[in-house]
């Protein structure tokens, strides 16, 4: 049908726009991370906070904007929309989790805290996760249906794949002796986790095949 055409075809433009967005993000906090170190900044706080918020959540913003726009414009409510949204929504829970452990005294530098740039690169995917689940409830009513069609959807099943395997890889970095003790390291580190870009990717691809 014309319309389910039209509406694969802005979806597909949609997962688009939010590969772009996390590949700024991610230029953000590696220049940002540079410049900090450059000025001798290392392992402050304030400053790790903001290069692992641009390279772990920049896009977050962007995508927040992006899903807002779209919602101000009138356009139909999209599975791309209802992952923005959810990004944005998730962002803001690292920024507790980060400073509770180190008021804590968790060593933040150590194998001890490697689940704090898990949460900066992926408490947005988990987010955009619940949220594009929510999404297919409202669309099927019914727990069910929605569970059967989250399962069989590859844009949500990749971002649980995600999810999953992202904390086991940094605590092997970190146990293997990988430190982010300079604001370059924890941009790296960070990039490396937030494979936020892999669902849309794999939302974008389906729907070109799909043509």
């Amino acid at each position: 049908m014309p319309e389910d055409k039209e509406r694969r075809h802005e979806e597909e433009e949609e997962f688009g726009e939010l590969i772009k967005f996390t590949f700024a993000g991610f230029a953000g906090g590696l220049s940002l991370g540079w410049l900090l170190d450059r000025l001798g900044f290392q392992q402050n706080p304030v400053g790790e906070w903001a290069v692992r918020t641009l390279a772990g959540e920049g896009e977050s913003i962007l995508e927040g904007v992006f899903s807002i726009k779209k919602r101000l414009s009138g356009s139909a409510h999209s599975l791309a929309q209802a992952y923005g949204w959810g990004k944005l929504i998730g962002m803001t829970v690292p920024w507790w989790i980060d400073l509770f452990s180190r008021l804590a005294g968790v060593n933040v530098y150590g194998w001890q805290g490697f689940y704090i740039p898990y949460f900066y690169a992926m408490s947005d995917q988990l987010g955009a996760n619940v949220s594009g689940f929510i999404y297919i409830y409202r669309h099927e009513r019914s727990l069910k249906r929605a569970f059967t069609r989250y399962i069989k959807n590859p844009v949500m099943l990749t971002s649980l794949l995600v999810i999953l395997v992202v904390p086991l890889g940094l605590l092997i970095a970190r146990l293997l002796g990988f430190s982010p003790t300079t604001n370059l390291f924890v941009a790296l580190e960070t990039v490396a986790a937030n494979l936020c870009w892999l669902p849309p990717l794999v939302g974008m691809l389906v729907e070109k095949r799909r043509k």
